[in-house]
Parts: structure tokens; C-alpha cells; sequence
């Protein structure tokens, strides 16, 4: 799919609920939950500063949401999660897959190179 691509829209591999994030927090510290797009935008608590530095210098919005309150939209465009889709006027695509957020170990620099690369392109 080609165009400029207007919006980043992330969803990740958790529930957007009180329960939903206590249980990722305990599973993730218990090795039994993973979302490799938590890991490249979060740190133990809080919103890494290195994402909000690389998600601003981005020049296109990234908008994130859980699974469960995403736009149905958003998710309809969906198969796996985690998922970065690209909104290009009408239209959604998942432009960066659940495996391709994996390949990132965690490594918010090269994940904001690649949307960055993908904004230029």
C-alpha cells in the first residue's frame, strides 16, 4: 500500500481495564504475559521518555489502545496482536506486524528509526 501515511494507530497485546493492566504487570514480571509493543513504548511503570522523545520527532501522530478499546476499525485491519496499522486517509493496514515488533527486543531507537523509514518511504 502506498500514500503518506497520516496516522500511526499502535494496539497492544492487553486489556485496557484496571484488571486487564494489574494482570499484564503481574504476568509480564512472572514471565506468563508478553506484548513486544509495552516493551518498545513502556518501562516498568510509566511511558519510557525515549518513546515520547522518538514518538514526537515521528512527525505523524501515533495513536496507541488496548485490544479491548481500540476502534473497530482499527482492529478489524488486525490479525495478531500487537500491531502498529498505518491510516492513509480511508483507509487502514498493519504496517508493522506482531513478529516485526518481536525483532525489537525492546529497542525503542530502532523501532522509531523503522517508522521513520516508513514515513519517508
Amino acid at each position: 500500500m502506498t500514500g503518506t501515511i497520516d496516522e500511526f494507530v499502535g494496539v497492544y497485546d492487553a486489556d485496557g481495564t484496571v484488571v486487564g493492566e494489574l494482570s499484564y504487570w503481574i504476568g509480564a514480571r512472572l514471565g506468563r504475559t508478553h506484548c513486544s509493543l509495552c516493551e518498545l513504548t513502556h518501562g516498568l511503570f510509566t511511558e519510557k521518555r525515549e518513546w515520547r522523545e522518538c514518538s514526537v520527532s515521528l512527525g505523524v501522530p501515533f495513536t496507541t489502545w488496548h485490544r479491548n478499546d481500540a476502534p473497530t476499525e482499527v482492529t478489524a485491519a488486525i490479525e495478531f496482536f500487537p500491531a502498529v496499522v498505518a491510516r492513509r486517509g480511508d483507509s487502514l493496514s498493519v504496517i508493522v506486524d506482531a513478529e516485526t515488533l518481536e525483532s525489537f527486543a525492546g529497542d525503542t531507537r530502532r523501532f522509531a528509526e523503522h517508522l521513520r523509514a516508513l514515513v519517508t518511504s
